[in-house]
């Protein structure tokens, strides 16, 4: 397996050519860390990866999450990894100092999350649950919420978790049936949860669930949904642990991502589960909202992580595996040239590289428009705000869709090979597959997208995201070398401003199926649009470095981020003129095939 699973020289060309990470340590809220930190920072976080992460990615995949007398068990490491976490400061990491974080910026502790995920995706998802349900509490729970269970969920002892899922709500959570009754200064939960990420595992000793369910005699629908802690043991003032009528009734068996435990729980068998009320009755959606939307960047992160690992496989392979002769060799008797010779494996590398880096940049602008809504204020925090809303969804499925096809192309670079389990690609296949339909799937997100976010506001937001790629097509057209792709990218652009106001135009006259119908599609031309957008600053940060007349290997660096920037916008960009054709061309097959007309 190759050593190499990420590029620690890209990470620092975002955090400082591209994105101006320093900039953050300006405010007073990050005042206290500088770019040494963060150096230093990521470098623990590439120890950590490569010396406790990397080394068991195979073995967690082959000795997945087993039932043994109603608990799982899980790879021994996993407690040890999360003690590791907890001593480092990983899981609080994001966390403010008052309640025993380290207050670090989300643009760099993001990309330490990349570091892990792209080492070994399965052992990453423990601590980062963790983080995200202990976020949860510190933000919205009581002083005595806080005290009682965040202390031990940063610190490694217990698990984190998100339960949302039930069998027969699935996304629709409008229709979830997990009661919660009050009884004094707990509420009493009855129901079932399903797909629940590390729901139970012996590598912690108490697993604490962040669950929504309604208490009766709310109000319907989504509006009538509350938020409870609901430990599997619950803490008691001597600090004794009881059992909290929480029950594995089993464990899904899964195509990949078979290092973590993904659970069905019943909650209330024996009339005894106690839930303690985050915030105020009735605004759990809002407040889950947090969480999730912290999760989808999540999730487009790890799809990344998952694609990168498997491109520099794939590079390493195609590097080293000698096979065929340049075109026009006509002597068999000479030697073999490496695959990396040919220029469709050169095409398939670009298409891994290009799709990585520019998710991994996409990723990278929304962490720091989540710092600058954490840490400025006025005109700069709202706009940061709206922008980092709008391309949540975006973040969350352009890595997951294409990270599936980037690491397909890889498998596909190893040829038989990739398909077999002496490389890592065909386990990077697998355990990115689910990325598409974790945390709210790609069709609801482009439904989020089209139906809710590029009209908030009056569409400010939409109008914030036109100024930020008008801006770049500007410097872009400055720039001898990128004038081109900038003036390419304002076409593409100007085509998504028209497409959005004609769907827009649709919803009042056709209604909301219609203008929704292909809510999926117009996801798929947004995110082509703004991962150019991300690679014509990429560019220009390229061109900078260049003109520095910089050391031999960083000027092999920027040229490679030249080639993968010309390949998206001549192989990629240029898929919007189809997908513009089809949402405009008015014709509403998937409306007019009805359900029977699905037949043999």
């Amino acid at each position: 397996m190759a050593d190499k699973f990420i590029s620690r020289r890209n990470l620092d060309f975002l955090l400082y050519e591209v994105l101006d990470a320093e900039q953050l340590t300006a405010f007073d809220y990050y005042g206290g860390h500088n770019r040494k930190l963060f150096d230093m920072v990521i470098d623990a976080a590439a120890k950590l990866a490569k010396d406790r992460l990397r080394p068991i990615f195979e073995e967690m995949d082959r000795q997945g999450p087993v039932m043994e007398n109603g608990r799982v068990k899980v790879h021994p490491a996993v407690g040890g990894i999360l003690r590791e976490y907890g001593d480092g400061g990983w899981i609080s990491a994001s966390l403010p100092e008052a309640h025993g974080g380290e207050q670090l910026p989300d643009v760099v502790s993001n990309l330490c999350r990349f570091i892990f995920a792209a080492a070994n995706y399965s052992a990453s998802i423990y601590p980062e649950l963790s983080a995200g349900a202990a976020h949860l509490i510190v933000s919205f729970g009581s002083e005595d919420l806080n005290s009682t269970y965040v202390p031990a969920m940063i610190s490694g002892k217990w698990q984190g978790t998100m339960a949302l899922t039930e069998p027969d709500a699935g996304s629709s959570l409008t229709d979830i049936t997990t009661t919660a009754e009050p009884a004094g200064d707990f509420y009493r939960i009855c129901g079932t949860k399903i797909f629940i990420s590390a729901g139970d595992h012996d590598g912690a000793e108490n697993v604490v669930h962040l669950m929504l369910a309604k208490i009766p005699g709310g109000p319907p629908g989504v509006k009538g949904i509350s938020l409870f802690v609901v430990p599997r043991l619950r803490p008691g003032a001597d600090g004794t642990l009881t059992p909290n009528d929480v029950t594995v009734t089993q464990i899904f068996h899964k195509l990949g991502y078979r290092g973590a435990p993904i659970t069905e729980l019943s909650m209330g068998e024996k009339g005894d589960c106690r839930g303690y009320l985050v915030g105020e009755p009735h605004l759990g959606l809002t407040y889950m909202f947090q969480l999730m939307n912290e999760a989808r960047l999540g999730v487009g992160l790890g799809a990344t992580a998952i694609a990168a690992a498997a491109y520099y496989a794939a590079l390493d392979y195609a590097r080293t595996r000698p096979q065929g002769r340049p075109m026009g060799e006509k002597d068999p008797t000479r030697p073999q040239v490496p695959i990396v010779s040919h220029a469709d494996v050169r095409r398939m590398l670009l298409f891994q590289k290009s799709v990585s880096e520019g998710a991994l940049a996409l990723i990278a602008q929304c962490s720091l428009y989540s710092d600058l809504v954490r840490a400025a204020d006025g005109e700069t925090a709202e706009r940061a705000a709206l922008l980092l809303d709008l391309l949540t969804p975006v973040a969350k499925t352009y890595p997951s869709e294409m990270g599936v096809l980037s690491t397909s192309s890889a498998i596909q670079c190893f040829g038989g090979y990739g398909y077999c389990e002496d490389f890592p690609v065909e386990q990077h296949y697998r355990d990115v597959r689910i990325h598409p339909i974790h945390e709210g799937t790609t069709g609801i997100q482009g439904m989020d997208l089209l139906g809710r976010k590029v009209v908030m506001n009056g569409g400010r937001a939409m109008t914030l995201f036109l100024e930020e790629v008008k801006t770049a097509i500007a410097q872009g057209r400055a720039c001898d070398r990128t004038a081109a792709q900038a003036d390419q990218l304002e076409a593409a652009l100007g085509s998504l401003e028209q497409v959005t106001w004609y769907l827009v135009g649709v919803a009042g006259e056709k209604g909301p199926e219609v203008f929704l119908a292909d809510a999926t599609l117009y996801l798929e031309l947004f995110g082509i649009v703004t991962v150019a957008w991300q690679w014509l600053r990429q560019a220009l940060a390229a061109e900078k470095g260049l003109a520095l007349k910089p050391s031999p290997r960083d000027r092999q660096f920027y040229a490679g981020k030249r080639f993968a920037f010309r390949y998206f916008f001549a192989y990629e960009l240029p898929k919007t003129l189809a997908l513009v054709r089809r949402l405009t061309d008015g014709d509403p097959v998937t409306i007019e095939m009805a359900p029977e007309m699905f037949n043999d």
